[in-house]
């Protein structure tokens, strides 16, 4: 119970804030667009790209992790897209309803709920799975969506564009600089830590309300059954595989292990809603699963924030 207080309730909590806050109007209708511009744009990639810049290749050297990461997010993609294909038949909303099944909210929830229970030393983890999920997730997706609407599969081109799209992204860039001044053994000038520091600081916080206004927003009618596919195979069959693949499968660290169990179990990330409202492929469906798997997740994260936080303790 201390353990899900200490690190649950305060993400809630805040979550909780900016529902009020968008139900009592405090903040304005222009509240939700305005401030996840700024924790896109400006906190968290400095959050990300001071991480990175001061990480070394000993800390990010876990093969295991990004496999088991990496291949846990493949199945629950493949699971979620032949389900669908089979009832529906249309690739871009399939690939669309995959995408939401596989998607963790892990910037916006995982990098403060990992900070508060596993420490600093959690990061590496955090950001190579955000990386995974909002670049190469999220590009595969928006190729097989490309391929669907355009009729057929001008692949370099489709290829050209996600590429054009992800190289203006500041959740791809800011990381990779980082990368680069690490690989370069640059330390960071004080002014520029400090800065990086204050700003960054604002992503987590910020980041959590912004759900919160997120979700008080009224949500359109949905296919009920398409939601709950989504938000069963979100918080239920993606973190069980890879449950299975970080401890029974590949080797990792204690920590690195509980990491990516963790991120796997976040409810539906933002991601999926943006790219539907996109490409106009019932963005009811994302919105409703992202609002119902945030809810859930309170009991679910917290029953395992209590085990995966007893065992690091242990």
């Amino acid at each position: 119970m201390s353990v899900i207080l200490n690190a649950v309730f305060p993400l809630f909590a805040l979550i909780l804030l900016g529902y009020l806050s968008a139900r009592n109007r405090l903040l304005g209708p222009a509240a939700v667009e305005t401030l996840n511009k700024f924790v896109v744009w400006m906190a968290l990639p400095a959050l990300l790209f001071q991480a990175m810049a001061k990480i070394s290749w000993e800390q990010i050297n876990q093969p295991g992790y990004l496999a088991a990461t990496a291949l846990g997010i493949a199945i629950v993609f493949a699971v979620s897209y032949f389900m669908d294909r089979r009832r529906r038949g249309r690739l871009a909303d399939a690939s669309i309803e995959g995408l939401a099944a596989s998607y963790s909210n892990a910037g916006f929830m995982g990098i403060p709920l990992c900070l508060m229970l596993f420490g600093e030393a959690s990061l590496p983890a955090v950001i190579i799975a955000t990386l995974l999920t909002a670049c190469v997730l999220f590009a595969f997706a928006i190729v097989l969506i490309e391929i669907d609407l355009q009729g057929s599969p001008h692949l370099l081109h489709t290829l050209a564009k996600v590429s054009r799209s992800l190289s203006r992204n500041p959740l791809v860039v800011s990381p990779v600089l980082g990368l680069i001044v690490a690989a370069l053994e640059w330390p960071l000038p004080y002014g520029l830590e400090q800065f990086t520091t204050l700003l960054g600081a604002a992503a987590s916080p910020c980041a959590l309300i912004t759900i919160g206004l997120f979700l008080a927003q009224d949500q359109p009618r949905a296919r009920h059954g398409a939601v709950w596919r989504i938000v069963g195979l979100k918080l239920i069959l993606h973190p069980l595989v890879t449950f299975v693949l970080a401890y029974w499968v590949f080797s990792m660290p204690p920590l690195w292990a509980s990491t990516a169990v963790l991120l796997a179990a976040l409810p539906v990330g933002t991601g999926p809603f943006m790219l539907a409202q996109l490409y106009q492929r019932e963005p009811a469906v994302t919105s409703r699963a992202i609002l119902i798997s945030t809810v859930l997740s309170l009991a679910t994260v917290s029953v395992l924030v209590a085990v995966l936080g007893g065992s690091q303790a242990s």
